[in-house]
């Protein structure tokens, strides 16, 4: 029997409307965090709940090495120690990993109070990725256990990430099938990486099976922000690596986006940001010290006009490079 998205329970979490992501905090090999740092994160924290940011995505694979967990322990830390505007809002949802040892719906419920543990509450428990490209007879006891998360009220919510339309028709079904709703859907989404959109029609059947749709690397790992060129200094790393594959395929795409920003009175970031919001998805950018969070709730507030985002659509689908996709990510 076929469940439509009409029959089932409506998820009880709406999301704000820009999130923040924390895969930096307690990344060293990547972001180069360092335990420093905190206070300034709290700060971090502190700003975007004030200002209706409430939404923070993690992950119980975040952090370096002995630093694993890292970021579900600072968001424990700062959400109960935050006492401010927006305190009743706050939702903290991690991705749990499908890692090759994690075989039985048992294993993924038991990682979700581990990191319910870790955070001191656990608001969205989603599947970090799928494994239907490698192992596909692993995926259906872990989406149990997720599910099992749900149907003992241990999580107000499930969700995805990675996963393409046909893929997640599947697990919808199977979902709808206890009655559980989906409440997101996270893929990597931005101006450097539309293939989920564009290619795959992802975001019509997101809005077809109520499901919110969430942008991750909205700011492609900090290639939108303006702050890299060709004649810039890069990152350190992988990053830099990455960096300088892509920026002279993309310089066309970074001057249309410079442009809009300085028409709007706008930083690039924020324009980036808002594109992704007028796409009716919810950006989850990072951020790893307080101007960088003030950055990016500048990107609320305000609408590009259609002709705007007609000539951002049109220049990023003529670039001659896309941000790599996740090796994860199926149709």
């Amino acid at each position: 029997m076929t469940v439509t998205a009409d029959t089932l329970p409506k998820p009880t979490i709406t999301l704000p409307e820009m999130g923040c992501g924390t895969w930096a905090w307690g990344n060293r090999l990547l972001w180069d965090y360092d335990e420093s740092m905190d206070g300034g994160l709290q700060q971090v924290f502190n700003y975007c709940v004030a200002n209706g940011v409430t939404l923070f995505d993690t992950g119980d694979s975040y952090g370096t090495g002995k630093l694993k967990g890292q970021s579900e322990k600072l968001l424990g830390k700062f959400s109960q120690a935050y006492q401010g505007p927006n305190q009743a809002a706050i939702c903290l949802a991690t991705k749990l990993a499908a890692y090759p040892w994690r075989l039985t719906r048992n294993m993924m419920t038991q990682a979700g109070l581990a990191s319910q543990s870790r955070m001191g509450r656990l608001d969205i428990a989603q599947m970090h990725w799928p494994t239907a490209n490698y192992f596909p007879w692993q995926e259906g006891a872990l989406l149990d256990g997720l599910a099992d998360l749900y149907d003992q009220g241990l999580v107000k919510g499930v969700g995805l990430s990675n996963y393409g339309p046909k893929r997640l028709r599947w697990v919808h079904q199977r979902f709808a099938e206890r009655g559980i709703p989906i409440t997101s859907l996270q893929v990597q989404y931005s101006l450097l990486s539309t293939f989920p959109v564009t290619e795959l029609g992802l975001k019509e059947v997101c809005d077809e099976l109520g499901i919110q749709m969430i942008a991750y690397s909205p700011l492609g790992l900090g290639l939108l922000t303006g702050k890299y060129g060709a004649d810039t200094p890069k990152p350190k790393g992988l990053r830099g690596l990455l960096f300088r594959q892509l920026i002279p395929g993309i310089q066309p795409l970074l001057d249309c986006l410079r442009e809009v920003a300085a028409e709007r009175d706008k930083t690039m970031a924020q324009t980036a940001l808002n594109w992704c919001i007028c796409k009716g998805t919810t950006p989850i950018p990072g951020a790893k010290n307080l101007d960088q969070a003030k950055q990016n709730i500048g990107a609320l507030g305000w609408r590009l006009s259609p002709g705007e985002m007609e000539e951002l659509d049109r220049t990023a689908a003529n670039s001659d490079k896309q941000m790599v996709q996740n090796i994860f990510q199926t149709r």
